[in-house]
């Protein structure tokens, strides 16, 4: 093993007190102790200390508690807690027992951690602002739902509409006797809606003048800024992955696998990841499979998919899209292409939509390029580049 550790700490963080184990160059224990929670404290244990690899695992207090590490010149692996059964399958867990499997997996080889990198707290920060946006926009859909069904259970339906016009459109609609119990609710959802549009302009001047990078990753219809702002701050680095196919499984949306002799059953996606960005990019695809989405290859290619027929083929569809666009975005990032949304039409059929029953199973006419690229003219740009 060749490491520059003299020391190897496993460190079990909680919420008010955290615990130490030391081991020493041979595997011997150096020290144990108990340390309050706080950034004081654990600095002024850790200071004191050489060269050390410190492992942790992933959780609420990891990220700061990590950065104040690293600051202190010592070598931090963040454990994914997923990963790591030895420790939460153990019948006599405790949390110096904690402590300790994570000294001896660090000092023993640290990619039995599976370590998991945390992003620069300017980043954290901005990231910050989406999922409050997110919180709000749950937060109305909660609310615009229990109008809905309060009325629906009077024997009258309020009309479809978006969720950001619902307070100016659904008033009149109201029964008068729910007046005096939906009109506060109405409020707030107006209230909410002006709070998200004000959030979507400051996503917007994020994306403008720290994030230009985004302005590629939404030449394919259906990623807002949003989606393409959320990408950015959860990957933060392109180059930490090797290909580009590596995206899917940091994301969780690749399927499971428990093979073992002849058996290898079909499995769902692993969900591994960050949930916020992988819903983004499954709402992306069904924008793209759905009535409204535009024609392209990513459309052809997913709606063909889901033309296999099976129970659950539109949903395997949505999910492969969502990992095949979790894979473009990288390689447009990564290299600075522009988008064509027709690159493969030459090879590539028009498949018609699968709304109606028969029409997944049927065959197509092939379109020729010129039709198709005298409407796209302008997102059209000289060069190979592979939606892969």
């Amino acid at each position: 093993m060749v490491n520059n550790s003299t020391l190897f700490v496993g460190l079990d963080l909680g919420d008010k007190f955290s615990q130490v184990f030391i081991l020493d160059a041979e595997g011997e224990v150096f020290e144990e102790s108990r340390v309050p929670a706080t950034k004081a404290a654990l600095q002024l244990k850790f200071a004191s200390l050489p060269h050390s690899r410190i492992a942790l695992e992933v959780g609420a207090h990891s990220r700061w508690v990590s950065h104040l590490l690293k600051d202190l010149a010592h070598e931090v692996l963040v454990a994914d807690a997923r990963k790591l059964r030895l420790i939460y399958h153990n019948p006599r867990k405790t949390d110096r027992v904690d402590a300790e499997t994570l000294a001896r997996l660090a000092r023993l080889d640290p990619k039995l951690l599976s370590p998991v990198h945390h992003r620069a707290p300017e980043a954290q920060a901005h990231l910050a602002i989406i999922r409050a946006r997110d919180a709000l926009v749950r937060a109305r859909t909660l609310l615009i739902n229990h109008v809905r069904g309060t009325v629906k259970s009077t024997g009258t339906r309020l009309p479809a509409g978006s969720a950001a016009s619902f307070h100016n459109r659904i008033p009149p609609a109201i029964p008068e006797p729910l007046r005096p119990a939906l009109s506060p609710i109405l409020d707030t959802i107006a209230d909410l809606t002006h709070r998200i549009q004000a959030y979507d302009r400051q996503v917007q001047a994020l994306c403008q003048q720290h994030y230009p990078e985004t302005n590629l990753l939404r030449r394919p219809q259906g990623v807002g800024p949003v989606t393409a702002l959320a990408y950015v701050l959860t990957l933060e680095d392109p180059r930490r992955f090797s290909k580009s196919r590596d995206v899917g499984p940091c994301l969780g949306l690749v399927p499971r696998r428990d093979q073992s002799g002849d058996r290898d059953p079909q499995l769902r996606i692993t969900k591994t990841g960050d949930s916020y960005l992988r819903r983004l990019l499954v709402g992306s695809a069904q924008y793209i499979l759905g009535p409204f989405g535009p024609d392209c290859d990513l459309r052809r290619w997913g709606l063909k998919l889901a033309g296999r027929g099976g129970k659950y083929a539109k949903k395997r569809a949505v999910v492969a899209l969502a990992r095949k666009l979790a894979i473009l975005l990288h390689h447009l990032w990564l290299t600075g292409e522009i988008y064509d949304p027709f690159h493969s039409a030459p090879t590539c059929s028009p498949v018609p939509s699968i709304a109606s029953p028969s029409a997944a199973n049927q065959v197509s006419t092939m379109i020729s390029p010129p039709q198709l690229r005298g409407r796209h003219s302008d997102t059209l740009i000289p060069g190979p580049f592979v939606t892969r």
